[in-house]
């Protein structure tokens, strides 16, 4: 029988933070979050003591009653990414890298199936010995859940060890539709998020038992092919292991970069937001020494409830200038965007990254110009990577709402935790 972990570093950037003061997470009250914003910032951790009063995870500052006392400490990104790499590397003791997929910084999965022989031990025996040896080596704990597949092994961590005291779940087909099937709320389950529940609550769906019943027809009709995953997981049903994940080829690349910003941006401060993050992700294109025939917008409103704003489109030619891929985003941009609603986050994405050698140009294409903006942006390149991204910025950058100089301090969006 197949079995898989899915192991969750508890609250880490809280706990992280807490172990390098020689605090206990689970007696103090922490939240990580940058001071230095208004009391409207994002909390991007609380401690486990500050979850036992009530306080919800990702709250924002103003929402912690005045009379709980805390420690407020600053995002530090780099050495959150050192202490997952340390602790990947207790997993490798262990466990093989074949048999771990790691799914985001403080969380991962982790094949069981051949271990259980190997060590002569149960599956909960192994999670055990892996989740006490982290904790011994970095003063971090873990929650774990189990299951016969990767879906059960994610949810049984999301919702069962969630309610454990012993921080560990189990689920395989029979206690999942014992236990889940009329869970609710329906996002605690893995993938199925705001949009998805809000749809299937007009099908009059609240509870994956509700998807069973439901004809597979009128799913298809409302879902399309994401409908096969959802049934597929409304029965606890997951084929895919982490030899498929490993083994994966994209048939198609792209690159694609995403920003929430910190406040509601009008239309016109929001398209500086645009050309900023254009100029970078173009120069990344650059480096890869790639071209693109397609690109990708994608607006979320401040208003949640609104539809967001998003187009994919060809652009008629192979190019990697910015010049030319600018002007396509623009053209988007004055198209689908509402000029009268705040913005609150704003995506790009380049498509179907192919060799420079493939270029194509029209009988207007001025060569010289082409090939005299590409020199510079690689000249620009060099320059970023011998003396840091801000070396040299343009104009656009040191505008009024311009985010790229403060974001190129950050690692994956927040505080690197080190100065320039």
């Amino acid at each position: 029988m197949k079995m898989f972990c899915c192991i969750d570093l508890k609250s880490f950037f809280a706990s992280v933070e807490c172990v390098e003061r020689g605090l206990d997470p689970f007696k103090t009250n922490l939240v990580v979050a940058d001071p230095d914003r208004s009391r409207g910032t994002v909390c991007l951790a609380i401690t486990p003591a500050l979850k036992d009063k009530g306080i919800k995870n990702r709250c924002r500052i103003y929402e912690i009653p005045n009379h709980i006392e805390y420690i407020v400490a600053k995002p530090r990104m780099k050495l959150y990414m050192q202490k997952s790499a340390e602790i990947y590397s207790v997993y490798l003791k262990y466990i093989a890298p074949e048999d771990i997929h790691v799914y985001s910084v403080d969380e991962c999965f982790i094949d069981l199936s051949d271990y259980i022989k190997l060590y002569g031990k149960k599956g909960e025996e192994i999670c055990q010995m892996l989740i006490d040896e982290v904790y011994k080596q970095t003063g971090i704990r873990a929650a774990v859940g189990m299951g016969t597949n990767m879906f059960l092994a994610k949810v049984a961590l999301d919702i069962t060890a969630k309610n454990s005291k012993d921080f560990k779940g189990f689920l395989d087909q029979k206690t999942f539709r014992e236990t889940i099937w009329h869970h609710r709320p329906i996002t605690d389950v893995w993938n199925i998020g705001r949009g998805t529940a809000k749809r299937l609550e007009r099908m009059g769906i609240y509870d994956l038992y509700g998807v069973t019943l439901c004809p597979e027809e009128l799913l298809y009709k409302e879902f399309g092919v994401n409908a096969e995953l959802l049934i597929d997981h409304a029965y606890g049903i997951e084929p895919c292991t982490i030899k498929d994940i490993q083994g994966y080829k994209s048939k198609s690349t792209s690159i694609s970069r995403g920003q929430i910003l910190f406040e509601d941006y009008t239309f016109d401060m929001a398209r500086i937001i645009l050309r900023e993050m254009v100029d970078q992700i173009v120069l990344e294109l650059i480096d890869k020494e790639c071209v693109i025939d397609g690109i990708s917008l994608h607006i979320a409103y401040a208003d949640r409830d609104l539809k967001p704003a998003s187009t994919t489109i060809k652009i008629g030619e192979c190019t990697n200038s910015f010049k030319k891929i600018m002007e396509h985003f623009e053209r988007c941009y004055d198209k689908i965007v509402d000029k009268n609603l705040k913005i609150r986050k704003v995506s790009v994405g380049l498509n179907n990254l192919m060799p420079e050698c493939y270029a194509t140009y029209d009988m207007f294409t001025d060569f010289n110009a082409e090939r005299k903006e590409n020199t510079l942006q690689k000249t620009i390149i060099d320059i970023k990577k011998r003396y840091g991204k801000n070396a040299l910025m343009k104009g656009t950058s040191y505008q009024q709402g311009a985010t790229a100089r403060e974001r190129n301090r950050m690692v994956g969006g927040h505080l690197s935790g080190e100065e320039d």
